[in-house]
């Protein structure tokens, strides 16, 4: 069984997860869920966009046998605000987007955790576009024994170089064109690690080239990270991370 967890508002990015999920799997459930566990106090979650018709299609023609939508109810018996058991991954949900977002992490740790309690021995996709996100869960599947097989399935871009999200909805125009340097300035990152350069001479080209760009309003973190324990680079494998504010939307992007 291939198991893909979403929030809905499904776009290409997500219906490459539901094929990939559906060339490893006979069963193939696809779940829409908006997780209020994972809004913080300053995040609109009535503004989340909730898209259910077009999510049906767009996950049955990409390959689910099946949809999970369930309700805030269903998923917290005693209402978001009364659950009194959550799951926190530490050292990997305080830094990057865990400092933007205090709580994110274990409200999307909590949900994942009741999903693969409900589905049972699966295979779980998730895109790494979410990186920090696929290094939680990872950790939370080895700490807590699930029979789960977590799958990262590599990001989906636009023909900018964009990474495809529900959040790419909130741009114009002219910032959906700008966008693309986050993408621009991964790939500067990169090419200077390749060149010898240090990981800190990396991130800070990046954040520099970021600032530089009139669409991006602030940028959050511009990191070159070990890419296990994102933290500080080690002699292992390395990841560039970028989180930065382009208008309403909040963009991050990995490589």
């Amino acid at each position: 069984m291939g198991l893909v967890p979403t929030m809905g508002a499904l776009h290409d990015g997500h219906a490459t997860l539901i094929r990939t999920a559906a060339a490893h799997a006979d069963v193939v459930i696809t779940t829409v869920f908006v997780n209020p566990l994972q809004f913080g106090p300053q995040e609109d979650l009535s503004a989340y966009p909730r898209t259910l018709e077009a999510d049906e299609w767009v996950a049955s023609n990409s390959g689910s046998t099946h949809l999970f939508c369930p309700t805030v109810t269903e998923m917290y018996p005693h209402g978001s605000a009364g659950v009194l058991t959550t799951v926190s991954v530490r050292g990997l949900t305080d830094v990057l987007d865990g400092i933007a977002r205090p709580g994110h992490f274990d409200g999307v740790a909590t949900v994942v955790a009741k999903l693969f309690a409900m589905a049972g021995e699966c295979r779980a996709f998730f895109g790494e576009k979410d990186y920090q996100q696929l290094v939680v869960i990872r950790r939370m599947v080895a700490d807590l024994s699930f029979p789960v097989e977590v799958i990262g399935v590599p990001t989906v871009r636009e023909a900018s170089g964009l990474a495809m999200s529900s959040r790419n909805r909130y741009l114009s125009d002219e910032q959906r064109v700008g966008a693309a340097v986050i993408y621009q300035a991964l790939l500067a990152g990169r090419s200077l690690l390749d060149a010898g350069s240090s990981p800190e001479a990396a991130s800070d080209a990046m954040r520099t080239m970021l600032l530089q760009s009139s669409v991006v309003d602030s940028v959050d973190y511009a990191k070159c990270v070990d890419a296990s324990t994102l933290g500080a680079p080690t002699n292992g494998r390395l990841r560039l991370l970028i989180a930065c504010r382009v208008g309403e939307a909040r963009l991050i992007d990995n490589l």
